[in-house]
């Protein structure tokens, strides 16, 4: 690896629902040939009661996916990661998004005594990448997927979601950040996107860095 390389063995995707983190992560562990790490999010059995009743089903659908994600953080700390290159399309940490928004204030307490304790031994990132849109645009996407269970999803809750995940990223510093401006880019029909995505990847990174792409203009 030349000076002028990056190359990053643990790469985190991360983004606000219906960003297209999950397909971008999958073609980026293609591309890198790297294994693929998905979060569990349908096998959560709380998923769609807490689409119809988010006040109600939050805490077990977010303790759900805590400790789904815990396992499958536990589970890279038996590998060699300097010898298989990994994609994930979410970051432990973005966990406490969601609970700050989803849960009442007595339900945010008991999750604060439970996630600093999972957290202590999770493996950290090389690189995370935050695919960032806008409110609009996010919901148009979730609309296009048409998945049964987001159709309840409105655009004061993405809007609350959009400005809790841009401020979690502002005040990130845990590793290498990289923030994408995706309102004109389509990894999955234009492959000139995507390339362009794998040369800012392969770039040196420290500390933040913002990217938009055709001109865009990236929130800060």
């Amino acid at each position: 690896m030349s000076p002028e390389t990056f190359e990053p063995n643990y790469i985190a995707v991360e983004g606000v629902i219906g960003v297209g983190k999950t397909s971008f992560a999958g073609m980026l562990a293609e591309r890198l040939e790297a294994e693929l790490i998905n979060e569990e999010v349908f096998e959560n059995p709380f998923l769609v009661d807490f689409y119809k009743n988010r006040k109600r089903h939050a805490f077990s659908c977010q303790l759900f996916f805590l400790l789904s994600r815990f396992q499958q953080q536990q589970q890279l700390l038996t590998r060699d990661l300097f010898a298989q290159r990994i994609v994930a399309d979410y970051l432990f940490a973005k966990d406490s998004i969601f609970a700050s928004v989803n849960l009442s204030d007595r339900e945010l307490t008991l999750y604060n005594k439970i996630a600093p304790i999972l957290a202590r031994d999770i493996p950290r990132p090389d690189l995370v990448i935050y695919l960032q849109a806008t409110t609009p645009v996010l919901l148009q996407r979730i609309r296009k997927r048409n998945l049964p269970f987001e159709k309840t999803i409105d655009s004061d809750y993405i809007d609350v979601l959009n400005k809790a995940y841009d401020y979690f990223f502002f005040n990130f510093i845990e590793a290498p950040l990289l923030v994408v401006k995706t309102d004109e880019i389509d990894f999955v029909h234009n492959p000139e996107h995507f390339d362009d995505l794998i040369e800012q990847i392969s770039k040196p990174l420290s500390g933040k860095k913002y990217y938009a792409p055709a001109g865009n203009l990236v929130r800060k």
